[in-house]
């Protein structure tokens, strides 16, 4: 299979190097221009990243002397030598957008980690296992630019991978009326190390900033359908969440309730069947970053742990346990996934590979 020539923008921050990580040696993708802002253009990768890798993994060797890129000066330079781009910047909201665009423009395909994009209403925002059939979007997206083959695609927040998965297969099925979320989140999803960020030893704090609005919102994305050219949002499950950060390097888990539809609440053995049972458009196409199982539960009451759990199935899969009735709610339960694999890069490889898939980059 020839392979796809794809260029990481933003390549020297924490999900750029997670993103150089991952397709280092993928089957299907070929990295063959790293960029990053203006500071780091004309350097050799490994002198751009400096001390700042963060990564557990070592810098790829077929990376380390590629000369980085200026990401907003060289934008026809990239786009001619590549077939799509991963997005991965730390810019201001609005310049994201422009410079998003800008690329898709240029007739490159943009498939971004940024939040930037989320919010626009012909712009989808896929959980490949979820809402796969919103890509179709991308055409009426392409008139509104003018473009032949440009385009953008967004994965969404890195916490709704844990929680979300979770609960879709049970909406679709049984009917979920009201979710509220509290979320325990790594230091990576900040960018950050115990090394770079040590206020965080030993210390929790209850407040990220925008993660709330996200945590409510976006889901109704995903669960909503593609009408009239854009993605109308569902009107429901109706979601509340609270947000904290925590001291954990990799790994975000959610603690959710849940109430169903009056008159259709399952039992909990339905429940654990739907998710062990449950597998989307990923595994159909069998895609090289597919978990085999998407949803994984546990049944011993101190599982799933973090550190034991958040790299299962090469940290795509999601992971789930303590299943029980609730006095409030119908049910409560806790979820796991890994925020920079499955959140964050790993996730918006296995989006490229989706839209590969089904002819959207050619």
């Amino acid at each position: 299979m020839k392979k796809y020539k794809v260029g990481i923008i933003g390549a020297t921050g924490m999900v750029g190097q997670r993103f150089a990580t991952i397709l280092d040696s993928h089957p299907w993708f070929d990295v063959t221009v790293l960029a990053a802002s203006g500071r780091s253009a004309g350097k050799t990768y490994k002198e751009a990243v400096g001390s700042r890798w963060r990564i557990a993994k070592e810098m790829p060797a077929s990376m380390a002397d590629m000369i980085v890129k200026d990401a907003t000066a060289d934008i026809d330079e990239i786009a001619s030598a590549v077939d799509f781009v991963f997005c991965a910047v730390d810019m201001k909201k609005e310049e994201i957008r422009a410079l998003e665009e800008a690329y898709a423009k240029a007739e490159c395909p943009v498939v971004s980690n940024n939040s930037a994009h989320r919010g626009t209403a012909d712009v989808p925002m896929v959980i490949p296992e979820i809402n796969a059939d919103h890509i179709k979007v991308i055409d009426d997206q392409k008139k509104r630019l003018g473009t032949k083959r440009g385009f953008i695609a967004v994965k969404s927040n890195c916490s709704l991978q844990s929680y979300v998965p979770a609960i879709y297969p049970l909406d679709k099925e049984f009917g979920v009326k009201e979710v509220l979320v509290c979320t325990y989140q790594a230091i990576s999803g900040a960018g950050k190390t115990f090394e770079s960020w040590p206020e965080m030893v030993d210390n929790v704090i209850p407040y990220i900033g925008g993660e709330e609005e996200k945590s409510e919102q976006e889901p109704l994305k995903i669960w909503g359908k593609v009408e009239d050219g854009v993605i109308k949002n569902a009107a429901s499950p109706a979601f509340t969440a609270q947000c904290i950060r925590v001291p954990v390097s990799d790994g975000h888990m959610g603690a959710v309730f849940m109430r169903f539809e009056d008159g259709k609440k399952p039992s909990k053995e339905e429940i654990i069947n739907s998710w062990n049972g449950f597998a989307g458009r990923a595994q159909e196409l069998e895609l090289p970053s597919a978990p085999k199982q998407f949803l994984h539960y546990f049944t011993e009451d101190n599982m799933p742990q973090t550190k034991l759990n958040r790299d299962n199935e090469n940290g795509m899969a999601v992971s789930i346990g303590r299943l029980r009735e609730d006095s409030q709610y119908d049910y409560k339960f806790v979820c796991l996934s890994h925020n920079t694999l499955r959140g964050a890069a790993g996730g918006a490889v296995l989006l490229a590979e989706l839209l590969c898939a089904e002819g959207y980059i050619d």
